[in-house]
């Protein structure tokens, strides 16, 4: 054992990229040579310094491959199988001289997961749940033949926080960013997942086989054995469930780099593209969720059909009516199979309902007796994900306010706007997080125009089947008309209402706002606001339209009115150029303020 330590240290393969990668070591960035490992668990460790020492780790590693225990299962090379794979090779130990053991435990998980293929997973955007707002990524293990292997039976690897089932979702926003979850890796069945994204969540799953060869997923899955059970440091926008899935990635094939770009952030998309450029990806997989599935169905009705499928959700009575009665075979099955699913997907997250059980039983019943249909409802593959425009954005703007010229400094750290080019993203969905403006007036003077900490907006059209709540809210600190000037303000802003398509292209809304603003512009410092935000979204040739007349009145009597008109130009997937202009009264006042900006996304 001795020989083998000073042939490590000879080798030096404590700094090896393997032997990094294995523990989860990364250098600081002061130039000390310092590493830290991001597991935060001391049970993952052999030394007592391996958090922070790599070549304390590998030679307590070695010492501990020969010591014997009562449980074989407890033994360092059953515990620690990747590890134990990688110094064997470096070192061509002679596993004569080692203990006997029987990794019983090891060996059953194992042939319990069946894994020779990996798929990336990347469940689409999904506002109504802040963890899930940016997307997400998982993998699934799949077996040799998985051609003649139904997916759904496969394993899927999830990287995710250790969330407390009281935390609301003030609390999760918090703790995920500031560090405040354990994140832990969990080997799970895959049709759970389908259920949970694609029902439950009404989520688009996209799917990337990857061309990872048996060896490397062999590495992958030896890692996640020893990983099982393991927290790591947690947080939402860098070192969350993408980041740690790019660490199993380069365990697997040592060659490849996908962590280092990703300081600041690893938005999910954005850890799908960086897989993308190492060509890795053979072949791209969507699932559309039970929802586009459900709009499709209902898109083959005929008016008639529908007001049938209207009728069946609410009495199954209508069964033996006769208007149903005189209809094809064919069509009274998509029919019945639409109430069905209709039924079904009101009833998620629901507490169970008998009568609404009773009623799905007698659809199932009536669509087994009539012949399917052959010909599938069409549904429109949308763009991938990672085809769509990238996450930070910078934008420089001139333009005129109150007959005053400015030009204007944006920088948005992520994500998407409801004006932008919405290729890749939800239609109607805006999620801006850590968005600052800083102006320079003719004066040359520079001042913050706004830093908004948050900014989300859900339009989905309500028709005669769904009726989604659209909403918005905004935080942070904007410079706004008050007391005859412009002055810098803090808020919160927020509101809900409907929307509705006008057409596939285009949708019109209205939200009931409220607004608590501070500033000393009032009596009571903070005042609070009622108001209202309606317009019309418009996705033409040549980009995004957004008509909006938008007010609010406060209850000391402060009041603002504007209307505003916004048309991106589109360039290219990340460059566009944006036009605006607004109208504003308020407080006996009225001016404009009209500008021309550069938009690049990168």
């Amino acid at each position: 054992m001795g020989q083998l330590q000073e042939l490590a240290e000879e080798k030096d393969l404590w700094n090896k990229g393997e032997w990094l990668q294995l523990l989860h070591y990364r250098q600081s960035s002061d130039g000390t040579g310092v590493y830290e490992s991001a597991v935060d668990d001391a049970t993952f460790f052999l030394s007592d310094q391996g958090k922070s020492s790599p070549k304390k780790e590998l030679k307590e590693t070695l010492t501990a491959f020969f010591k014997r225990h009562e449980d074989d299962n407890e033994q360092a090379m059953c515990r620690f199988v990747g590890r134990f794979r990688w110094l064997s090779n470096q070192l061509n130990i002679n596993q004569k001289r080692m203990p006997v053991v029987d990794c019983t435990l090891y060996e059953e998980w194992r042939e319990q997961v069946q894994a020779e293929k990996v798929t990336l997973v990347f469940p689409a955007y999904y506002l109504n749940s802040p963890s899930s707002m940016f997307g997400h990524t998982l993998l699934r293990l799949d077996p040799k033949d998985s051609d003649e292997w139904p997916d759904w039976l496969s394993y899927a690897v999830n990287f995710g926080a250790n969330v407390a089932s009281s935390d609301n979702s003030i609390m999760y926003a918090y703790k995920g960013l500031m560090g405040g979850y354990p994140g832990q890796f969990i080997v799970t069945p895959y049709y759970k997942k389908i259920l949970e994204y694609s029902r439950i969540e009404r989520r688009d799953i996209w799917e990337y086989e990857l061309d990872l060869k048996p060896k490397e997923v062999a590495r992958l899955v030896e890692h996640l054995w020893e990983l099982k059970n393991v927290n790591f440091d947690y947080f939402f926008f860098d070192e969350n469930c993408s980041y740690r899935l790019l660490e199993l990635l380069e365990i697997a094939r040592p060659s490849i780099n996908l962590t280092s770009e990703f300081v600041v952030t690893a938005i999910p998309v954005d850890t799908v593209r960086a897989i993308q450029r190492t060509g890795m990806v053979k072949n791209i997989l969507y699932r559309p969720s039970n929802e586009i599935v459900l709009k499709a169905m209902i898109a083959e009705l005929t008016d008639v059909e529908r007001d049938v499928v209207s009728q069946l959700v609410n009495s199954t009575d209508v069964l033996g009516s006769e208007a149903f009665s005189s209809m094809p075979g064919v069509r009274k099955r998509l029919m019945a199979e639409t109430a069905f699913k209709l039924l079904r997907f009101r009833q998620n997250k629901l507490a169970r309902d008998n009568e609404a059980a009773k009623k799905s039983h007698q659809l199932l019943s009536a669509i087994s007796m009539y012949p399917a249909n052959k010909r599938q409802p069409a549904i429109r593959r949308p763009e991938e994900p990672e085809r769509g425009h990238y996450s930070k954005q910078v934008a420089i703007k001139v333009g005129e306010r109150d007959n005053k010229s400015f030009t204007e400094f944006g920088f948005k750290m992520s994500f998407h706007s409801l004006e932008d080019n919405a290729r890749g993203f939800l239609r109607g969905a805006q999620i801006n997080i850590a968005s600052i403006r800083l102006r320079r007036s003719e004066e040359n003077s520079y001042f913050l125009q706004s830093l908004n900490f948050a900014d989300i907006i859900s339009l989905t059209p309500r028709t005669e089947f769904f009726d989604p709540l659209s909403w918005k809210v905004r935080g942070g600190l904007e410079r706004v008309y008050r007391d005859g000037k412009d002055k810098l303000v803090s808020h919160i802003t927020g509101g809900a209402g409907y929307s509705w398509g006008l057409s596939e292209d285009s949708v019109v809304y209205s939200l009931l706002t409220t607004r608590i603003e501070g500033g000393d512009s009032f009596k009571t410092f903070i005042e609070p606001a009622l108001g209202v935000d309606t317009g019309v979204l418009i996705h033409n040739d040549i980009g995004v339209s957004k008509f909006e007349l938008s007010g609010e009145k406060f209850t000391g009597g402060t009041y603002s009115r504007r209307l505003s008109y916004e048309q991106n130009i589109e360039l290219s997937a990340n460059q566009s150029i944006r036009l605006s202009y607004e109208r504003e009264w308020a407080q006996k006042k009225q001016f404009s303020e009209f500008g021309v900006s550069y938009l690049m996304h990168f």
